[in-house]
């Protein structure tokens, strides 16, 4: 039985989830999952170690499904990279840019790399994932099929790479957390930290303006505030919030401290590292 340590992501072998799970975690096994669902389940049943989630894109914005998830999963974010999206036209051996007429991706893939599909002329056809497409024109074997996917998955499926950087946009890129089932905290004054929260606020006038007066006063900078519905219902609200800063800083305690007079449920569901990618594009 293997000891190795393993790693769950959505999406077929080649995905972008898998680049940055091999990226980050070169050692592990990385386990392909059907859906994000699975995913989490992989973690929370104990077949898989950590989970590599998407959970923001700097051109689709947030990945709806796991701010669904995350709340109640009971999965703790350990970590967060993130990964610049490439994406290469692949083709099945002895194809060439002057055989392909179609063009297989995932609907955002396709919509991201209009150029290059308008340039040649394909028709676009729409495939489940970026790297299950690779897989199809593989499957297929014929040189008027190709597919726009993660250069990785011409690695995996065998294909060739008949065109490299073929998204329209050079700044795509994607956000990713490390879910874990225990919460192993990062350690306060060890470099810069994200502190990732949900809250419900009360049914109180002003009460979320009120409730995020402490981060203001306390200096305390703020980098994601997303609302949610809760039970279906207009009047209860949900917010998933990102803060820079440690809860044991005097100032993001204070703050802490302050946003539970105007809230209800107010839950850690992260204190990790802050990649360095946000120093790098502040």
């Amino acid at each position: 039985m293997s000891t190795k340590q393993r790693i769950a992501y959505q999406g077929e072998p080649g995905a972008n989830s898998h680049i940055v799970a091999r990226e980050h975690y070169p050692e592990w096994e990385a386990v392909a999952c059907a859906s994000f669902e699975d995913a989490f389940a992989a973690v929370t049943n104990g077949d898989a170690d950590l989970a590599m989630i998407p959970i923001d894109n700097s051109i689709a914005g947030r990945v709806s499904d796991i701010h669904h998830f995350l709340p109640t999963s009971g999965l703790h974010i350990v970590a967060e990279h993130f990964l610049r999206i490439q994406f290469s036209l692949l083709g099945v051996p002895g194809s060439s840019l002057d055989t392909i007429k179609t063009v297989h991706s995932h609907v955002h893939a396709l919509g991201q790399c209009r150029k290059i599909i308008k340039q040649y002329g394909l028709t676009p056809i729409i495939s489940g994932d970026t790297a299950g497409a690779a897989r199809e024109i593989a499957d297929a074997a014929d040189p008027s099929q190709a597919a726009i996917s993660p250069p990785l998955a011409a690695e995996i499926y065998g294909l060739e790479v008949l065109a490299s950087d073929v998204e329209d946009e050079d700044h795509n890129t994607t956000r990713f957390v490390v879910l874990s089932r225990e919460a192993k905290q990062a350690p306060p004054g060890n470099g810069p930290t994200v502190t990732s929260f949900i809250f419900n606020v009360r049914n109180l006038p002003a009460a979320l303006y009120k409730a995020l007066g402490g981060f203001a006063t306390n200096g305390v900078n703020m980098t994601k505030l997303e609302s949610y519905m809760v039970g279906g219902e207009f009047t209860a609200t949900q917010f998933l919030a990102e803060v820079d800063g440690h809860p044991e800083d005097t100032h993001l305690r204070r703050a802490l401290e302050e946003l539970e007079f105007f809230t209800t449920d107010v839950k850690i569901l992260g204190v990790y590292p802050a990649d360095p990618f946000r120093s790098l594009n502040p």
